[in-house]
């Protein structure tokens, strides 16, 4: 009756730049691409998969980078991820306030901020 897990987390993209997100999202993140159900898909957007991990991208106009509210996604292997990150011309903003985390925030493509944390 009451919620009891969550089933994905959607963030805001502009139109026609699903391509970016693939790029990101799949390329540089390893997340697999989820296909739309049909009724959905002339709505622009992208889904992303890993395993219980549910990332969507809906398009969203007028379009609003979200620079606060965030995805938290915790990662194996933190470090490599920031390196990977780095050598694709991004630059990883580490944060060490959070007790027994290591983690660092991005922007994607499109300006919307992602965390990434890995317990110590």
């Amino acid at each position: 009756m009451y919620p009891h897990a969550l089933h994905h987390v959607q963030l805001a993209m502009p139109e026609g730049r699903e391509d970016e997100a693939r790029a990101f999202y799949g390329g540089l993140l390893g997340l697999e691409e989820e296909q739309k159900p049909e009724a959905l898909e002339a709505r622009g957007g992208v889904w992303f998969r890993r395993g219980e991990l549910r990332l969507h991208l809906g398009v969203e106009t007028p379009f609003a980078a979200a620079r606060k509210a965030h995805p938290a996604l915790e990662v194996r292997g933190l470090g490599a991820l920031a390196d990977r990150l780095e050598r694709a011309g991004l630059a990883p903003r580490w944060d060490g306030a959070l007790p027994g985390m290591r983690r660092f925030y991005i922007d994607d493509p499109f300006g919307n901020r992602i965390e990434f944390l890995e317990p110590v």
